[in-house]
């Protein structure tokens, strides 16, 4: 793949893209960039990570969306149980009917069932198979090579400090939303 992006280094040695730069400065006449060009960088980093992730798992038969369903009802099967379409969706922070077509894919490929919930007749769950189960091992090693290797040279302290911010990142913007909808 070639080169996507070109960033450059202000004098304090950070790290920013001068085309997002630009294009920021103009589409704020001027004022201040740092927001817009964050957000870009959320962006940028957002887009390197799934390219990474949908190498690793597109070369193991699933999308992205398709490895983090499975990845979910793994953790919820440690449990022994599973988890509704409506509750993964959530979790995911997508649609149910996302989910749904995610749940069919994982059915198909004999990576997940769905089984009804005992505790109410009309609902149903989504399980983890032992065929799913098997694929998540053989996923671990090759995922724990990549992200260290697209986290080389940060530090503990960078990760948690890049964790907080992304995090403060999705409060800040569901307390927005909230406001905005009048909840």
């Amino acid at each position: 793949m070639k080169d996507v992006h070109k960033f450059d280094q202000e004098p304090d040695g950070s790290l920013f893209d001068p085309r997002a730069r630009a294009a920021m400065s103009e589409f704020v006449g001027g004022g201040d960039t740092a927001p817009f060009e964050a957000a870009a960088a959320v962006r940028t980093a957002y887009q390197a990570v799934e390219r990474m992730r949908a190498h690793g798992s597109e070369g193991r038969g699933l999308s992205s969306g398709a490895m983090d369903v499975l990845l979910r009802l793994g953790a919820a099967g440690a449990g022994g149980g599973g988890i509704s379409i409506g509750d993964l969706a959530q979790a995911a922070g997508v649609s149910s009917r996302n989910v749904t077509g995610l749940v069919d894919t994982l059915e198909r490929d004999g990576l997940a069932r769905r089984v009804q919930d005992s505790r109410d007749r009309r609902s149903v769950l989504a399980v983890i198979t032992d065929e799913g189960r098997a694929w998540i091992e053989a996923f671990r090693t090759p995922s724990q090579l990549a992200m260290r290797a697209m986290f080389q040279g940060f530090s503990a302290a960078d990760l948690t400090a890049l964790r907080h911010l992304c995090l403060r990142l999705a409060d800040n913007q569901q307390r927005l939303s909230a406001h905005l909808e009048g909840r």
